[in-house]
């Protein structure tokens, strides 16, 4: 399986890490590129790949085509790789907001969409993973077998790529977010920097693996943490008075309709 990324940022560079460390496919099948040549020249010096500033060269002899350039690039890029197409060759786009159907347009392209988000970067990602039109059951265990490589995948309709793009393509900047505010509270509380640091983030990967291990229910797991009269509680019902479980619900469905809205120009 001959393997082409087009752009050679950060989420290209964590899948081509997984797929060559997982063994999915050897280095030598696979060709990113690129208008950097400092970044062209990075990927073959770290994981052995073949690299080329020319997207129709490449593309002539891919079997499987990942459009891992911005959606604002996707314009200019497109039309010389979408006529170096091979016929059988699938494409698979991590593109935020560009329907499948956009990219295909009237040609019988098979399209795969995937949303990763940013802890792909450390094999810790997670991927919704839709079918285009044309795609077929084989397009999708590619891309499910790709992107296992670097997380978990899941396969949804293309339509709820929106929700998906809210809640974990988006997701990591909510929890980014919290870690903020508890570090700043741990800051004005005279807390030392990095033993903050240290016990915030061993708190959400521990909250987050007895959540995924134990396979009960957020609130269940709350509750049994909240002591009546206690500190937890104080803190919760501040929270509650302050409406952050409403903020957070409000915001994934605002992102979820600027999503709605990228997709529809």
């Amino acid at each position: 399986m001959k393997l082409t990324f087009i752009g050679a940022g950060n989420m290209a560079e964590a899948i081509v890490s997984g797929i060559i460390k997982k063994q999915v496919t050897a280095a030598a099948d696979i060709c990113v590129t690129d208008i950097s040549e400092d970044r062209l020249m990075h990927f073959f010096m770290k994981y052995g790949v073949s690299n080329s500033g020319d997207n129709a060269f490449a593309v002539e002899q891919s079997d499987v085509v990942v459009l891992s350039v911005k959606p604002q690039i996707f314009p200019e890029v497109w039309p010389e790789i979408e006529a170096a197409l091979k016929p059988d060759a699938l494409v698979i786009s991590i593109m935020a907001g560009i329907p499948s159907e956009t990219i295909a347009g009237e040609k019988p392209i098979r399209v795969v969409r995937v949303m990763p988000n940013t802890p792909s970067l450390v094999g810790e990602g997670a991927a919704g993973i839709a079918a285009g039109k044309r795609a077929t059951d084989a397009d999708l265990q590619v891309a499910e077998k790709l992107m296992g490589a670097v997380g978990i995948t899941k396969v949804v309709e293309e339509e709820e790529l929106h929700a998906i793009t809210a809640l974990s393509g988006s997701g990591p900047a909510y929890v980014f977010y919290l870690l903020e505010g508890m570090l700043e509270a741990a800051d004005q509380m005279g807390l030392e920097k990095e033993v903050a640091r240290e016990l915030a983030l061993a708190t959400v990967i521990g909250a987050t693996k007895l959540m995924q291990e134990t396979g009960e229910a957020a609130d269940a797991l709350r509750k049994k943490v909240t002591s009546k009269g206690g500190t937890t509680e104080t803190a919760i019902n501040t929270m509650e008075k302050k409406g952050v479980k409403d903020a957070i619900v409000a915001a994934l469905f605002a992102a979820q309709a600027r999503s709605k809205e990228l997709a529809n120009g």
